[in-house]
């Protein structure tokens, strides 16, 4: 009977392993399928882009490049002012995200450390914010733009996007797991809410505050729809819209000018992503968990 016990212990042993072999085998190829997804078109953007022009049409494609050109940066270049493009998406994602985070960081911390009337009703909206699509105030916020007389600037593609509901939560979940004993030592010592904010919430919250920074960085470079409504002169609209120009300008007879045109677009955001992935994923995670 021992032996029969140990026998089938052994046997049940094996097929557990197995299967888990198994489900491990299918989650590397999901991942692999899902990996190859994602960076066949980004490979293929760079690809196109250094290609001589008559290897972009060339059938079956190439999907190497033996005799790279820089030439069809030098023709975006020609077709539109890419360097002026990159400057304002520079000025507006930068401004932009730091005035955001300064709001975020101030809504949070009022949310968690300061006592108010109604708050929790107040906290209720700023979360049922995030229920509303950004097209619902597309035509509200042109027309306020539009009467400040800020169309074509970079306060009119700026001020609409500085409050983001989803930023501020981010924040309020991290600064909840602050220790309260910190906060109220720091208050004893006779620091006000800006210096307990400053020097003992913030340093504790630092990997969110990156994450959240990263994340609204992004989202303000690849943004289209608003700046594309809001600006009608060349000189200041960013790139996203500058991509489109090009791609009407010479889409229809050059796609290596286009890609390197996208290049330019998205390579700044791919070494950004790939470089900080780590705070992003991990700060989001950390951030669930605590929630």
């Amino acid at each position: 009977m021992t032996l029969n016990a140990a026998t089938l212990s052994r046997v049940k042993s094996s097929r557990t392993r197995r299967r888990l072999s198994l489900g491990r085998v299918i989650m590397y190829i999901l991942l692999a399928i899902t990996l190859i997804t994602f960076l066949v078109p980004i490979y293929w953007m760079f690809l196109s882009a250094l290609k001589p022009q008559a290897d972009v049409y060339t059938w079956p494609i190439k999907w190497f490049v033996f005799h790279p050109t820089m030439g069809n940066f030098t023709e975006a270049m020609r077709a539109a002012p890419f360097l002026r493009f990159f400057w304002n998406s520079v000025v507006t994602s930068v401004v932009g995200t730091v005035v955001e985070l300064i709001f975020a960081v101030m809504c949070a911390y009022a949310f968690v450390f300061v006592k108010a009337p109604l708050k929790n009703f107040m906290f209720m909206l700023v979360l049922g914010s995030m229920m509303l699509p950004g097209h619902v105030t597309l035509l509200v916020n042109y027309i306020t733009i539009s009467q400040m007389d800020l169309l074509n600037t970079y306060a009119g593609i700026i001020l609409p996007s500085l409050a983001s509901s989803f930023i501020m939560f981010l924040l309020y979940q991290e600064m909840r797991t602050v220790p309260t004993e910190l906060i109220e030592s720091a208050r004893m010592d006779g620091a006000g809410h800006l210096r307990r904010m400053v020097q003992v919430v913030l340093p504790i919250c630092q990997p969110m505050l990156v994450t959240a920074a990263l994340i609204t960085f992004m989202g303000k470079w690849n943004s289209y729809v608003w700046p594309l409504i809001v600006t009608s002169t060349t000189d200041m609209q960013t790139l996203p819209i500058g991509l489109k120009f090009l791609q009407n300008d010479e889409g229809g007879t050059n796609w290596g000018a286009v890609m390197a045109g996208a290049v330019m677009a998205a390579a700044p955001m791919l070494i950004l992503f790939f470089a900080a992935q780590k705070k992003i994923v991990g700060g989001l995670a950390a951030g669930a968990v605590k929630g």
